[in-house]
This record gives C-alpha cells, sequence and structure tokens, in this order.
C-alpha cells in the first residue's frame, strides 16, 4: 500500500511540475490567427506534424506595442508566456507550404510522437481497473486482510505488548492462590539474573485449569501487564485447517516470532483443542497429531526457547496429552477455582466500581448468597441490576435490584403466562411443600423466596434457598435433609390431592442422583459398608459417573435397593414434617396464591406464630 500511495505522489508531481507548464507552453489558436501572424510575418519557425502545427512568435512580436497584456501587465520576450508558442489544428490547406516559402519562414516537419505522459495515460488508465482488481487479488492470496493461500503456515496469533493488555492484577479479583503462583512467573520475567545466580530456570510452560468464567484469560493478560513484556494470544482451534500440515507450520512461524520478542508470553486459549491424547487408532498423518507433535518439540526439543513462556487454559484437562503435561513442558498446573466468599466480594467490587450503588447495598451479603457463582456469573449479576435500575428509570441501583438479577440468573427470566386456577393450586402447594420442609429440619439453607411465577427455564414455580457460607463437606444427616427438601413438593401433592404430578420430576431426579453418590462414592450405605463402586469419573467438571463394570449382579441389586430406600425414607421424612404441620402448609400455600411471591421474612412470621424458630437469613 505504500508503495502505491507513493507511486500515486510521483504520478501528480510529475504532471503538476513537468507536464501541465509542457502542456501550458503551447497556446492553441485558431487556424485564422496562424494565417495572421503568419501574413504580419512575426512567425520564426513553424513545425508541421500529421495533425497540427506548431509555431514561434519572433521575438519582435512581442514589442511592447504588440504583447500581449495580462492582469495590466505587459510580457516581455523573457517570460516565454504561452502566447510565445502557438499551436493550430492543421487543415487541408494546399497553399501552406508556398505561403512558408514565400515568408521566408523556417519550417519543417516533425516524426510522429507522443509525449510520455500521452503514452503512459494510453496505456496505464485502461489497465488501471485491472491493475487495482489484481492488486486486492493477490493481496488477499499473501494473507494481508486475515490469511491467503500463501499464508496458510502463518501464525494467527495476535501479538500485544505487556502494557497494551491493560490489565493487572489489581483489576482481578478472587484469584487467591493462582496470583500467587503466577508472580513467580513474572519475576522471572522481570528479573531473570536473580535467579540465574541460584542456577534456576525458567519454568517453560503454566497450564491454568478451572471452570469456565473463572478469569483464566484475564489472568493471563494480567501476567504480561505486570511483566510488561509482549503478550501472544491465540486460540488452540486457530492452528488446524482443512489442509495437512498447517498446524505445524503456524506452531513454528509462533515459536519463532516469540524467540525473536523474548522474553515474552505465548497464550493458548483452550489448549484442549490440539493437545488431546494420541490414541492407538489414531491416524499417523492426522493433522491434530502432527500440530501436537510440533508443539511439543518447540517447547522442549533440542532447540532452547529461553525466555518465552507458553500459557495454556482449558477446562478439560483430563483429555490431555501426558507428554504434554510433563515437567519440563508445563511445569506447572495452577487450578483456577470457583471464588470465596471474600473473592467474590472483591469481584463485586471491581465490577461495580462504576455504578452509582444505593446506600444500603452491603456487597458482603450479596457473596455469601452467591456461592458456586464464577467471576463471570458475577459480573453479569452486576450488569442485570444495572440494566434493571436503568430500566425502572432510577437514580441509583438498589439491593432489590441485585436481588432480582440473582434470581434471573439461577431462576430466569418470569413469564407473563397466567396459570389456570387448578394448576396454579398445585404449584403453591409443591413449592409451599419445598419451603416448609427447608424450615424445619435442621442442616438445610435457609429460605430466601417462594414464587409460583412460571420462569423461562420451564418452571412453573421455585423455591430459592440462599446457604449462610461456602460448603466444603457436608455429612450424611445434611444430605438426607437435602433429599427431603427436595421431595418436599411431592409429599404436599400426595397429602393434600392424593396424587402425585409431573412437576416433581426434577426433584426425583436429583434425589435419586444424591442418593445413588451416597451409596456408590460416600459410603454411607450400611448394608453396602464403606466401598467405592462408582466407576473414576472421565471428566473434570461433572463428577457423575456410572457403577463400575466389574461390579457383580447381586452387588447391584443391593446398590439399587439402598438408593431406592434412601429416597423413599426422603420423602417419608418430607411427608411426615408436613403432615404434622398441615395447617400451616394450608395457610402459607393459600398466601402464596394471593400474593404469587412470598419473603423469607413473610414465611419467618408465619412459622414464628407456632414458636418454631427458623434459621436466620444472612444480614443485608
Amino acid at each position: 500500500m505504500w508503495y502505491f500511495l507513493g507511486a500515486l505522489i510521483v504520478a501528480w508531481l510529475f504532471a503538476e511540475y513537468i507536464y501541465k507548464p509542457w502542456a501550458e507552453s503551447k497556446t492553441e489558436v485558431p487556424y485564422s490567427e496562424f494565417l495572421a501572424d503568419l501574413t504580419s510575418q512575426d512567425i520564426e519557425n513553424v513545425d508541421i506534424g500529421e495533425s497540427r502545427i506548431v509555431y514561434t512568435l519572433k521575438e519582435a512580436a512581442l514589442s511592447p506595442d504588440k504583447r500581449p497584456i495580462v492582469n495590466g501587465v505587459i510580457l516581455t520576450a523573457k517570460t516565454k508566456k504561452p502566447e510565445s508558442v502557438k499551436s493550430v489544428v492543421r487543415l487541408q490547406d494546399p497553399f501552406l507550404i508556398e505561403r512558408l516559402a514565400s515568408a521566408d519562414i523556417k519550417f519543417g516537419g516533425v516524426a510522429r510522437q507522443e509525449g510520455l505522459i500521452d503514452l503512459l495515460m494510453g496505456i496505464f488508465l485502461p489497465m488501471l481497473p485491472l491493475l487495482i482488481i489484481w492488486y486486492f487479488i493477490f493481496r488477499n492470496m499473501r494473507g494481508g486482510a486475515g490469511g491467503g493461500i500463501f499464508s496458510f503456515g502463518k501464525s494467527k496469533a495476535k501479538e500485544l505488548q505487556g502494557e497494551m493488555s491493560g490489565v493487572h492484577f489489581g483489576d482481578i479479583g478472587g484469584a487467591g492462590e493462582a496470583e500467587v503462583e503466577l508472580r513467580e512467573i513474572i519475576d522471572f520475567l522481570k528479573d531473570p539474573k536473580r535467579f540465574d545466580k541460584f542456577g534456576a530456570k525458567l519454568p517453560r510452560g503454566v497450564l491454568l485449569v478451572g471452570p469456565p468464567g473463572t478469569g483464566k484469560t484475564l489472568l493471563a493478560k494480567a501476567c504480561a501487564g505486570e511483566a510488561g513484556v509482549p503478550f501472544f494470544f491465540i486460540t488452540g482451534s486457530s492452528f488446524v485447517e482443512m489442509f495437512v500440515g498447517v498446524g505445524a507450520a503456524r506452531v513454528r512461524d509462533l515459536f519463532e516470532q516469540a524467540k525473536r520478542k523474548a522474553p515474552c508470553i505465548i497464550f493458548v486459549d483452550e489448549i484442549d483443542a490440539i493437545g488431546q491424547a494420541r490414541m492407538r487408532n489414531f491416524n499417523s498423518n492426522s493433522e491434530q497429531e502432527a500440530t501436537l507433535n510440533q508443539l511439543l518439540a518447540e517447547m522442549d526439543g533440542f532447540e532452547d526457547n529461553n525466555g518465552v513462556v507458553i500459557m495454556g487454559a482449558t477446562n478439560r484437562p483430563e483429555i490431555l496429552d501426558q507428554a504434554l503435561l510433563r515437567p519440563g513442558r508445563f511445569d506447572r498446573q495452577i487450578q483456577v477455582v470457583l471464588p470465596t466468599e471474600e473473592g467474590r466480594e472483591e469481584i463485586l467490587k471491581i465490577h461495580t466500581k462504576k455504578l452509582p450503588l444505593a446506600p444500603e447495598i452491603d456487597l458482603r451479603s450479596i457473596a455469601k448468597v452467591t456461592p458456586g457463582f464464577s467471576g463471570a456469573d458475577l459480573a453479569n449479576i452486576a450488569n442485570e441490576a444495572s440494566l434493571l435500575a436503568a430500566r425502572r428509570k432510577a437514580d441509583k441501583v438498589s439491593m432489590n435490584d441485585f436481588d432480582l438479577a440473582i434470581e434471573r440468573v439461577v431462576a430466569g427470566l418470569q413469564r407473563k403466562t397466567p396459570l389456570t386456577p387448578e394448576v396454579r393450586k398445585k404449584v403453591a402447594y409443591h413449592e409451599t411443600g419445598h419451603a416448609l420442609v427447608a424450615c424445619y429440619l435442621p442442616g438445610t439453607d435457609p429460605v430466601h423466596k417462594v414464587s409460583i411465577i412460571p420462569t423461562t427455564k420451564g418452571a412453573l414455580g421455585y423455591t430459592l434457598q440462599r446457604p449462610n457460607e461456602d460448603h466444603y463437606l457436608v455429612g450424611e444427616s445434611e444430605l438426607r435433609s437435602r433429599m427431603a427438601v427436595m421431595l418436599g413438593g411431592r409429599a404436599a401433592e400426595l397429602l393434600v390431592f392424593s396424587e402425585a404430578s409431573t412437576g416433581a420430576s426434577n426433584d426425583l431426579e436429583r434425589a435419586t442422583e444424591t442418593a445413588r453418590r451416597m451409596v456408590t462414592e460416600f459410603g454411607m450405605s450400611p448394608e453396602l459398608g464403606p466401598v467405592r463402586y462408582a466407576a473414576p469419573s472421565m471428566t473434570y467438571l461433572h463428577g457423575e459417573s456410572g457403577v463400575r463394570n466389574d461390579v457383580g449382579e447381586d452387588t447391584s441389586e443391593k446398590i439399587d435397593a439402598e438408593i431406592r430406600r434412601l429416597v423413599v425414607e426422603a420423602q417419608e421424612q418430607a411427608g411426615a414434617i408436613l403432615r404434622e404441620h398441615e395447617k400451616m402448609l394450608h395457610e402459607v400455600a393459600g398466601v402464596l396464591q394471593e400474593k404469587e411471591v412470598i419473603t423469607h421474612d413473610e414465611i419467618q412470621a408465619m412459622v414464628d406464630r407456632e414458636n418454631v424458630k427458623l434459621e436466620p437469613e444472612p444480614e443485608e
């Protein structure tokens, strides 16, 4: 593009300062004026061309009485203005030669030739559209705008200088131990000599492992911002194309670029796209395997890549090749886990820094009631709360906006579709059954809100429970209580309507899964004893796994019987509590049908009338 612009500038300068003066030096005059100048013998010489006659006036013809006046100024002979040389179209004049000879004027013919500009314009202008089209086609083939057939082997990594990332550890909350481990990498990049004297080597690779939304990519950017080194960002799927060998070539090109900019950081997001374990039935010429082999060689091969740190991020570490995970390649595997209560509060402070918050908002209480939320979830909650405040045209974001935002994330958006009276009544008793069992059983999370408004996630109603703290260990009695709460809705339907409905299908699914894990994973069955019968989990994020294949038929039957026993006992426990407080069940269900939504305080007030103390909700 710079060459093209330079050529345009040169052409403009040539036309402006060479062609234009040359063209303007010949004044076009009619043939009659030429004959008049010829008759008055003012012509010095004549050049006769095939189609044009160019003649020069004598110096005497430009005397003050004959010289032309331009803007009140008499032109002298030295000015050589256009009037000194004139041009006229040649007509079919048979007496022209005789007139020139009789006037004793020097004349002669000129060979037919075109000026350089005329020649260039005659050739270049018709070809200009083709040249422009050819330029853009060749540019795309070379990959100037994102890749082409000549640039398949070029890396698609985006380079950012450290200060351009704009992210530091102060902009990240809840990182915890991951930040501590990454700071050592930063110290290596900032001051390698301090470690060289101890013989310490820079870690080759760092693998960030964690659930989605926990800030793995953000941590990598913060490393580049803190260290102030170049940062190459690329996704794992960017290496693989339809042509064999492209991925390996891009890996080579990426590391060549990085070595020239060392010390630097290469960050490969979703590295599982190219780092999957090689299988026996894997095609030896597969593109994915070739790309992986090249990556392994670049990370720890014969050639040295000092100063280049490769960082990878994945939420599927179980499928990565073991050769990629060994020391010398990914020396460190850092778990980026879901934030704790303190971490969630830090994240909320960062995402609400620019929001106009009402005075009653307590971020600590919001952090308490959002266990299991990732950093992305908390950012979404803050954004949803601000949207709700803007929608109601408020000046500040209130606590109610945050409550509604959390409900929207957990339960989904409320639908305005009205329920029929019969369905409304069944849903009210179902949700009341959940709430009352949670109120009267110890070891359960406090009920925050009960609603019979349908949501976009398919629920006709929901009961929200908010824990007081993060749970890291759960006892058997607490698991049984949780199962009873899950089946409280079904128990209420059986008590009031003498039949169950399809609304309890999700409750049965969750209760059965809990009972299965109690029997096969946690050893909480007296019949089977402290033995693990569950198969090893094949996934990092989801702990569900089936029963081992080597379990006998008798043992399988016992497992099924124990699961059934735990679920039945949980339902009977929920039914016993509701029968004992049946009056309260009808009262709360009636209020719920009338108001559609009841809060923790309203349930607390009704339960207190029976002198039953409800576990207090976290102070807001």
